[in-house]
């Protein structure tokens, strides 16, 4: 089967850093990608009941629930969906929990973005 390279992918982006949310998905939507915006686990549980999503980006430390808090719970209500953790440096083990307990794959921060754009369409694909 021939996959359509332009297919948007809809993504949910998380992560408590605004600054960081607002550039990377400005930069996602010139690259096909649409990503809904949550600044909070309680705003990405919200948004995965309203939405669709192919795959996530989760930060892995945010101030209202952690990230591996929000794996748990999106994974119980869409199993198969694809997740990308992201951590700071020096808390790989807890991306390597998350990885345990079913997230895709997890990229250190400060991420290089071919490098996150990369990971988001091999799951993605991997998922089709």
């Amino acid at each position: 089967m021939v996959e359509d390279k332009n297919k948007t992918i809809k993504i949910l982006l998380v992560d408590d850093e605004r600054g960081f949310v607002e550039v990377i998905s400005k930069r996602m939507s010139k690259r096909n990608i649409e990503a809904t915006k949550a600044y909070s686990g309680r705003e990405a549980l919200q948004a995965l009941r309203k939405m669709d999503f192919d795959a996530v980006v989760l930060d892995l430390k945010m101030e209202d629930m952690d990230g591996i808090e929000v794996l748990k719970i999106f994974k119980k209500i869409v199993p198969d969906l694809p997740i990308i953790m992201l951590t700071g440096h020096g808390s790989e083990e807890a991306a390597r929990d998350g990885i345990r307990l079913g997230a895709s794959d997890y990229l250190t921060k400060p991420c290089d973005f071919e490098e996150l754009i990369l990971k988001i369409q091999e799951v993605v694909s991997s998922r089709r």
